[in-house]
């Protein structure tokens, strides 16, 4: 499928569709881009496997998280391999691990937060995938990622200085995915109900380049 012109829009409101509205809205988008993964990018916290899980509930698809595969692939948890291996060798094995699933039949997948850093992933998601970024600001992703002690990154030095550095690194990359949602701290039900809007929306006119934020 060849990609389309970029085209942004501000969907108006975070509230929950109406029943029959929402089916509408899941049938137009389970129909699109063919047989394209949706690839969910963005900051450690941002929500991705939560929001992934509801959203391939949603759309009737299977469910991946390439962190997990990377676990079972290496038969360690991402922060022994990140001790043992450095964080080089992790972004290797999540590139070829994540290059696999997308050419896996059509599911939702979640990546961790470098993966979309890499040319190489994003040229294969841009190829293979719809790649949806959840955009969070600092506040929803400090505090989420103080919930667990388990983050790499965060390891050493100032958390919160650690996830301001990363978001300014990374952010103007995340912007170049095809689809960009507003993750706050609301349920993460409302961020699967902006997806599915923004997928619908683009499946109805035709574009692939959708922005559903804030009002």
């Amino acid at each position: 499928m060849s990609r389309r012109r970029v085209v942004r829009t501000l969907l108006k409101s975070d509230r929950m569709k109406s029943k029959p509205e929402a089916e509408d809205g899941v049938a137009a988008a389970a129909v699109d881009y063919g047989n394209r993964t949706i690839v969910l990018v963005g900051l450690m916290g941002a929500g991705k496997s939560s929001v992934g899980r509801r959203l391939a509930a949603a759309l009737n698809l299977p469910f991946r998280d390439a962190d997990t595969e990377i676990e079972t692939a290496s038969n360690m948890t991402i922060p022994d391999f990140f001790e043992l291996h450095g964080e080089a060798a992790f972004r290797e094995g999540e590139r070829k691990v994540i290059a696999r699933l997308l050419e896996e039949p059509r599911h939702v997948l979640a990546t961790g937060g470098g993966a979309f850093m890499d040319p190489e992933t994003r040229r294969l998601i841009a190829e293979k995938g719809c790649a949806i970024w959840l955009r969070a600001d600092l506040d929803v992703i400090y505090k989420r990622c103080m919930k667990r002690n388990n983050r790499p990154l965060l390891k050493s030095g100032n958390p919160r200085e650690t996830l301001q550095r990363l978001m300014n690194e990374r952010y103007p990359v995340y912007a170049e995915a095809d689809i960009i949602v507003d993750s706050g701290d609301g349920p993460h039900e409302i961020v699967v109900d902006k997806i599915i809007s923004a997928l619908a929306t683009s499946a109805s006119e035709g574009h692939l380049h959708e922005n559903a934020g804030n009002e």
